[in-house]
């Protein structure tokens, strides 16, 4: 697949544009038109400065409206894309995209528009440029590709082609498989979207996101304008707000990787097989000295014990059962964060070859001698994935520590049931691309979740094939002015005894987050519990949620240990598959009356 991208996805003036563009390894770029009109440079500069990056200027866009009722118009048309076209020359491009007319003087008979788009190829022709006339979904006369592409055949004119879109075919819902039918593709666009109830037009101009990111069946899409017979360059045009806010370099990467990701979806294979995470391996807290001891009393409590601590000191393995939770004392700033997820695969190291198809950075970490090669990730808000062997020999690298002589409460773990990891606004597309993309998770149902400062929008993560289950977050933005990160990150451990793990936590001197009476008082009256076990829930601090399916979710909360981290215990009930994003409104009340630990 040959890459591009369109400037308007990018933020920045044109020359950084095209740099990022280029840093990230596209092979192209659209110009957009605005892009060129408000910079200082010259055409002809613009075409040496991508010659010099060493990225080609694939395509010039958008000449809008060409076609009108009016002869007199009609003409000035013409004579618009004769000037256009000088432009377009210096650029050292030969296509020009040509979207359908939205204007209420739009032709409406096909033969006339048709006549008129061939006029306009003459003049493109003499110049040895192309036209790829484009179909908008909001178009006046022309809407849908099929539409276009008959217009297109009617003109008749070897100057004269398509240009296809994946949000103009999909937002409208129309079956994409018939492009596999058009003879003259000049050009292929592609945007991803979330599916929105909304008008067409605002959600294009406001909502595009790349491929892997929305709702769309792109790869559908890919494999008919394949079996149409295009060989250029597939491109992305994505209007989204913050994409043109954020550092355009860090999104040409997301962007390339969404393209990479496309590929093989549509060509399975094309990029080595995704790692399957088989289970968690371990969760790594990082803790400064301030926050360590409040961390150690957290676990206590929860009734994991120092077994391990490794050989170059300052990280030490916490272990119940199957959780094994990694402790870094090295952090010198962060009370206590979430810092490091370790998964079991049963090939580490060929997740590398992947991971760079896919631009994801590789940690260099230090090995000293005998210890573990983990290969690792950084994420993009910072944390690592490591991917270790389902043998332990990363087990292997910490000392044991003789065992203690007291005993774990009743009712153990049976593992990590999920993480969540907090994400920047403006991060939360990229994360998840990098999720499903990378580590092959399925991402889940969006949901948006009122909480006291405003929304919070949480996506889960999945693995098919095992327990492993990351959501992503994203807080209110008033409550990070305010300084109250209120999603911060967190691990789930899992039990099939709840009830016995937090009497063991609360025997133990382990502190809950206080529930509301309110909350209970509700839960009764909504899922009709019994009486002597929903007094059970609410003296425990325990919430509850019920699917339509009977299955039944149990979940409890201590108190956080930092603004950055708590710890959840969870029991799960007759298949319930969810997160009980229903209590998550609760929960960030109760986290707002009751802070932190000291």
């Amino acid at each position: 697949m040959r890459t591009s991208i369109a400037t308007v996805s990018l933020a920045g003036t044109l020359p950084e544009k095209l740099r990022a563009a280029a840093a990230a390894g596209f092979d192209a770029v659209e110009v957009f038109e605005p892009d060129l009109v408000t910079s200082p440079l010259r055409p002809a500069q613009v075409r040496s400065l991508a010659a010099d990056l060493g990225v080609r200027i694939a395509l010039y866009q958008p000449f809008r409206d060409p076609d009108d009722v009016d002869p007199a118009r009609a003409a000035r048309v013409r004579d618009r894309l004769r000037r256009k076209l000088d432009v377009v020359r210096e650029l050292g491009c030969d296509l020009v995209l040509v979207c359908s007319s939205v204007h209420a003087a739009a032709v409406r008979d096909d033969d006339e528009l048709a006549a008129q788009l061939s006029a306009l190829a003459d003049d493109a022709s003499a110049a040895g440029v192309r036209l790829a006339y484009e179909a908008l979904a909001w178009g006046a006369h022309v809407s849908d590709y099929r539409h276009g592409a008959r217009v297109v055949a009617l003109a008749d004119h070897p100057a004269l082609g398509t240009c296809v879109d994946s949000f103009h075919v999909l937002s409208r819902g129309d079956d994409p498989d018939g492009i596999a039918d058009l003879e003259k593709v000049f050009f292929c666009q592609v945007a991803d979207a979330p599916l929105l109830g909304m008008d067409v037009l605002p959600w294009s101009r406001h909502h595009r996101l790349f491929p892997g990111q929305g709702g769309f069946d792109l790869a559908r899409f890919q494999r008919a304008v394949l079996a149409a017979g295009y060989d250029g360059p597939v491109s992305l045009e994505v209007f989204n707000d913050l994409y043109r806010q954020a550092d355009p370099g860090r999104t040409a990467v997301d962007a390339l990787r969404s393209l990479r990701y496309l590929a093989d979806r549509t060509v399975p294979g094309t990029l080595p097989a995704a790692p399957v995470p088989r289970d968690w391996a371990f969760v790594e807290v990082a803790a400064s000295g301030a926050g360590l001891p409040a961390v150690e009393s957290l676990l206590t409590a929860f009734g994991l014990r120092r077994t391990g601590v490794h050989r170059r000191g300052e990280v030490d393995l916490w272990t119940r059962g199957p959780v094994r939770v990694v402790v870094n004392q090295r952090s010198a700033q962060d009370r206590a964060r979430l810092s490091s997820l370790g998964l079991e695969v049963d090939q580490p190291h060929a997740l590398a070859e992947r991971a760079r198809d896919l631009l994801a950075p590789l940690v260099h970490r230090p090995v000293g001698p005998g210890e573990a090669e983990i290969p690792s990730l950084v994420a993009p808000d910072g944390t690592w994935v490591q991917f270790c062997s389902t043998a332990p020999e990363w087990r292997d690298d910490f000392v044991p520590v003789p065992a203690p002589a007291d005993v774990a409460p009743q009712g153990g773990f049976t593992g990590i049931d999920h993480v969540t990891l907090p994400q920047p606004f403006a991060g939360f597309d990229a994360a998840g691309l990098f999720l499903t993309a990378v580590l092959g998770l399925q991402a889940g149902e969006l949901s948006e979740i009122p909480a006291p400062d405003g929304l919070v929008r949480s996506r889960p993560h999945t693995s098919p094939r095992s327990p492993v289950r990351i959501a992503l977050n994203v807080g209110p933005t008033s409550a990070t002015l305010r300084g109250r990160p209120l999603t911060g990150g967190h691990v789930a451990f899992a039990t099939n005894d709840l009830v016995a793990v937090v009497d063991g936590f609360l025997a133990a001197g382990g502190r809950a987050l206080p529930v509301p009476g309110n909350y209970h008082d509700d839960l009764a009256a909504r899922f009709d519990l019994d009486e002597e076990f929903c007094e059970s829930l609410r003296r425990r601090g325990i919430l509850y949620d019920r699917d339509e399916r009977g299955g039944e979710f149990l979940q409890f909360f201590a108190r956080s240990v930092s603004r950055e981290f708590f710890v959840e215990v969870v029991e799960r009930r007759g298949g319930y598959a969810g997160f009980g994003a229903g209590n998550t409104a609760v929960r960030l009340a109760a986290q707002r009356v009751a802070p932190e630990e000291d």
